[in-house]
């Protein structure tokens, strides 16, 4: 089974199992990674807010305009910030390490 890990906001590591077809937040909420998700993954909110790992980020789809549009109302954004409810899990992304932005 593919691999993901967190990083959580005091740098503790979490490698967790992530099945296929998955997203990076149905992933979280499975092992109580402390991700919130308010709108439940319709692409409404930006509290699933997620920064990939730069080595990981050019293996993903390219957000969408509703997703930026989203991502522009994040905390803490950067280069590397996607939504996590937009990213599912691929035999491709098996080890993709994210981390959670503090104050999100």
């Amino acid at each position: 089974m593919p691999k993901m890990v967190f990083i959580e906001t005091d740098g503790t590591r979490r490698e967790v199992d992530a099945p296929l077809g998955l997203s990076i937040l149905e992933v979280a909420r499975r092992h109580n990674i402390d991700i919130e998700g308010a709108c439940e993954g319709s692409l409404a909110c930006s509290t699933c807010h997620v920064v990939v790992d730069p080595q990981w980020y050019d293996l993903l789809p390219d957000a969408s305009e509703d997703e930026e549009d989203m991502l522009d109302l994040a905390f803490g954004l950067t280069k590397t910030s996607r939504l996590g409810c937009q990213i599912r899990m691929t035999e491709e992304l098996d080890g993709l390490t994210v981390k959670l932005p503090g104050g999100s």
